[in-house]
């Protein structure tokens, strides 16, 4: 027996009813509300009552698309609750992380899958790009809750998973290159050039200008004709939208430049409004300064419903890819290293030197969420031909180690966020 499309409809619809009635108990859990998404995921997929199978590999367009759909709705998300102003103090440490430590847990994984999982070396490269970043979708519990939000653990996980989603790229296209399924040129010149400089320069400078621009033209819109509503909602989708697609003819990293768009439409918005950076004055959603309301502001709510939504579908076909002898030693062991190994060290390296308090990197080097952004790598490279052979073993791994993130870091995001704030 099967799920038909009337016995979807309900399963989603008694999930947001469920979880929207007893919202005050399930956040008073030990647990995130994605560790109940993956197990009713579970209980109704192949590893108990078998109603359905989501097959990753046969249905990889369709997911690749959903999960490029909700990473950008997320990162757009994070954007707009960016601390205002844009500091080099504040953000050297996101900025490390997001680079430097990102390339320093590519380059673990891959001698990990290359020397002790036996991978072909661009496989291996692969699969560190596909496991490195973490993830906008998945970590809402240790990211900022609102514009207005100043903790300093959740602004550089936050302002991390940003970032990292779309610098990510670079090593996916090398990792496909070695395998024989994207352009290199002559001794990586051309991966070099295009696909770190170029597409990462480009995908910034597109994001900012962008986002600035919009901040201009609707504050202008709204003066000359005395402040009428726009449609905020709108103008904020249209902005992903549009920055992604010419960030794709422009061959730059669409996810830098929503992720910028945003950081960008806030803070020239706040500029504009000759706001300060004062948390109060941050959380107002009316008016600041000379009266105009906010796009990133107004379109906030809008945006984080529809994160939710995403997350809710995309964990339950998580749980719908689950076998019982998904879980081999093999898997097992390479999530181990992952989060024990990989993230601590490159969180280390990559804060080496920086006035960064030791409790903050020791929980950043715990919470390094995996999850929907992993999914899409690997969706990705599959459409660029991955052979099968490598896709179902990538498949494998990357699905246990985001089923395990959902569950390790989401049991211990309470308990060790509340010990880190003294409640």
């Amino acid at each position: 027996m099967e799920i038909t499309n009337g016995g979807w409809f309900l399963l989603v619809g008694a999930l947001l009813l469920g979880i929207g009635l007893t919202a005050p108990s399930v956040k008073r859990l030990p647990v995130t509300s994605a560790i109940i998404y993956l197990a009713v995921g579970i209980v109704v997929g192949p590893t108990v009552l078998g109603l359905f199978h989501f097959n990753p590999l046969k249905q990889s367009a369709l997911l690749e698309i959903l999960t490029e759909v909700a990473v950008l709705i997320s990162l757009f998300a994070a954007g707009v609750k960016m601390p205002v102003p844009v500091t080099f103090a504040r953000w050297r440490t996101p900025v490390l992380l997001a680079f430097l430590s990102m390339t320093v847990t590519v380059g673990l994984v891959a001698l990990f899958a290359y020397y002790l999982l036996g991978l072909p070396l661009g496989a291996a490269i692969l699969l560190g790009a596909v496991i490195a970043p973490t993830d906008p979708v998945l970590a809402t519990d240790v990211q900022i809750r609102h514009p207005g939000d100043h903790d300093r653990l959740r602004f550089t996980l936050t302002c991390e998973a940003g970032m990292n989603d779309g610098t990510a790229f670079p090593f996916v296209t090398l990792g496909l290159g070695l395998l024989g399924l994207h352009e290199l040129g002559e001794y990586g010149l051309r991966w070099a050039l295009v696909d770190v400089f170029w597409a990462t320069a480009a995908g910034i400078a597109i994001g900012v200008s962008s986002g600035s621009g919009l901040a201009y033209l609707a504050a202008r819109l709204r003066k000359r004709y005395n402040h009428s509503a726009l449609l905020d909602d709108f103008l904020g989708l249209g902005l992903i939208g549009a920055v992604y697609g010419i960030s794709l003819l422009l061959s730059a990293w669409g996810f830098l430049a929503v992720f910028f768009a945003a950081v960008a439409l806030r803070q020239t918005e706040q500029q504009l409004a000759g706001a300060t950076p004062d948390p109060k004055q941050e959380l107002q959603s009316e008016t600041l300064g000379d009266g105009s309301s906010h796009v990133s502001e107004a379109s906030l709510i809008f945006k984080e419903h529809l994160e939710r939504l995403s997350e809710l579908v995309l964990i339950l076909l998580i749980g719908g890819t689950l076998f019982l002898d998904s879980w081999s030693w093999r898997a097992l062991g390479f999530a181990l290293f992952l989060f024990t190994v990989a993230r601590p060290i490159s969180v280390a390296v990559g804060l080496l030197g920086t006035r960064t308090p030791l409790r903050i990197r020791a929980m950043a080097g715990w919470f390094g969420v995996r999850g929907i952004g992993s999914l899409y790598y690997l969706m990705y490279a599959i459409q660029h031909g991955l052979p099968e052979d490598l896709t179902l073993e990538l498949i494998h791994l990357t699905l246990v180690v985001v089923t395990l993130s959902i569950l390790v870091h989401g049991i211990s995001v309470k308990p060790a966020m509340n010990r880190f704030w003294g409640k």
